[in-house]
């Protein structure tokens, strides 16, 4: 049985007609958890040569940063539906406290499964806080002046993006990498108590159950396209029956999903979602560009610039600060220009062709590339994610009632991060398949002999080996990873050519009750 789009909007869903007094004290805790579950999405890749080196785990590298996000992805549709259901000020509180203890799991860990599981359970509080928080400024903003205030969360997802390389960095060239993990636990319960006090939100007397059938088939789908994502060409042959059949099991789960989430009260995943053309577009650009592309390269350029150029954990954090730069030259005015004019379409447009354009620029580093180069193509990369970030999930709020929200923000973020799953297993396959057999080419008998277990090299084991065998492990790196940026390519191609469909739809100013959502041409 197909759904159909909710009724017409009435004034009682038709959203916020004003902004609360005291709602810049709510933003500034919205904006701490946001800070801290984007934070954690990114502040182990410049610690992660560390950590896996200690933890003696270079094959489960990709899972360090995976399972976070794997476990986000999961966990955001259910946060959307029942903020929907039953509000979200509890729903918001107990994932900061989830978020808190899969803090200590991590910090506490002593060999890689502990520190996979902990950043598991860092997930699913992360993926909530994300989701949530979105969703609560969209239960306290109007639409069209909400843009001002997306834009300052776009900045943030920006800042979290190089403030974790760099405080990763930082922490694991002073007083060690499990301060990355440590450093939730006072933030976390700052938010906790601003919010506990100050958060007001609407309440809701929706008597529903939770599709919870719909989660576990959803959990199996996910978590099946991630392992074939990452076992791959890497653990085992893409022609492995194993490799196989755990394919072949997360297509079935798919299918499975979608067709109870079309006969289901209450699913999680509401399929009259995808009758709107504006949510299709802007979801599969967010999954294709944001998610796939971000992090991508945001996962493995500090590795990079590590085993390549020498610098330290923290240089390399510091290095991508140029993105943040970019990103808040980009959201910070083209925000105030939606909210002016309540027009958004050509800010996606050139935000998907720069990102483009910086996975180019990036293809042709070298070893003799200069630092400074690079950070202009880490600028370019930032400004096209600022011009699209918060528009898109911005473009989707505004095509569903108010009683939607939650769920549309959620399903959205959840394909994106979908992509970044995708993404960051694809990438570390293809790279980890490539530094194999770069070190196998390149290293001779002697050289692999002061080499020794390749799984265990650290920054600073690479830069004291001798000159030969540095060389050849240096060139490794530099030729396993500068071509995944350029496969990255026709992927943003893709992108930009969905960007241009965008239909646009002026945006709300919560005064008069909103139109339908606009139905999908077949």
């Amino acid at each position: 049985m197909a759904e159909s789009i909710p009724a017409a909007r009435t004034p009682e869903n038709s959203g916020p007609s004003e902004v609360p007094a005291n709602f810049w004290v709510i933003f500034s805790g919205l904006m701490l958890t946001m800070l801290l579950s984007a934070l954690d999405q990114t502040i182990v890749s410049t610690a992660l040569p560390t950590i896996v080196g200690e933890l003696h785990g270079v094959q489960h590298m990709a899972w360090v940063t995976t399972a976070y996000i794997l476990a986000a992805t999961i966990a955001m549709p259910v946060y959307g539906k029942i903020g929907d259901l039953i509000g979200r000020k509890t729903l918001f509180l107990s994932g900061i406290g989830i978020f808190l203890a899969g803090s200590t799991i991590a910090a506490l860990a002593q060999d890689m499964t502990w520190l996979i599981i902990g950043r598991g359970i860092q997930g699913l509080g992360g993926g909530g806080l994300m989701i949530t928080s979105q969703a609560i400024i969209a239960d306290l903003v109007p639409a069209r002046q909400r843009a001002k205030y997306m834009a300052p969360i776009g900045a943030v997802f920006g800042l979290s993006s190089v403030a974790g390389p760099l405080l990763g960095g930082w922490f694991t060239d002073s007083i060690g990498w499990r301060w990355a993990f440590w450093i939730n636990l006072p933030l976390g319960l700052l938010a906790l108590v601003v919010c506990a006090i100050v958060l007001k939100l609407p309440k809701r007397q929706v008597q529903a159950r939770l599709d919870v059938l719909g989660f576990v088939l959803m959990a199996a789908a996910v978590t099946a396209t991630v392992l074939v994502a990452d076992w791959g060409g890497t653990e085992y042959e893409w022609t492995d029956p194993i490799v196989l059949a755990t394919a072949a099991g997360g297509v079935l789960a798919w299918v499975l999903f979608f067709v109870w989430e079309s006969r289901v009260a209450e699913p999680l995943i509401p399929l009259y979602l995808f009758r709107s053309r504006i949510f299709n577009i802007a979801t599969l650009i967010g999954m294709i560009v944001i998610g796939v592309g971000m992090f991508a390269i945001i996962g493995y350029l500090p590795t990079y610039l590590q085993m390549v150029y020498g610098v330290s954990a923290t240089e390399s954090g510091l290095l991508l600060i140029p993105m943040v730069v970019g990103i808040m030259s980009a959201a910070i005015p083209s925000g105030n220009a939606i909210s002016k004019t309540g027009r958004y379409r050509w800010y996606p447009i050139a935000g998907v062709a720069l990102v483009m354009l910086a996975a180019l620029l990036m293809s042709t580093l070298t070893v003799d590339t200069t630092v400074a180069l690079i950070c202009v193509y880490v600028f370019v990369l930032g400004a096209g994610l600022g011009l699209m970030m918060q528009t898109l999930v911005l473009a989707v709020q505004n095509d569903f009632p108010s009683s939607d929200v939650g769920t549309a923000t959620s399903a959205n973020n959840f394909f994106r991060e979908i992509g970044a799953t995708l993404g960051i297993a694809a990438v570390g396959a293809v790279f980890t398949s490539r530094l194999t057999d770069q070190l196998a080419e390149r290293l001779t008998a002697s050289s692999a002999q002061a080499v020794g277990n390749a799984d265990s090299l650290t920054p600073a084991l690479v830069h004291a080996l001798p000159q030969e065998a540095q060389d050849a492990v240096i060139a490794s790196y530099q030729h396993a990873l500068t071509p995944v940026f350029l496969y990255l390519i026709p992927i943003f191609a893709v992108g930009l050519v969905l960007a241009f469909l965008l239909p646009e739809k002026e945006l709300a100013d919560g005064r008069a009750p909103e139109p339908e959502v606009e139905e999908a041409t077949v």
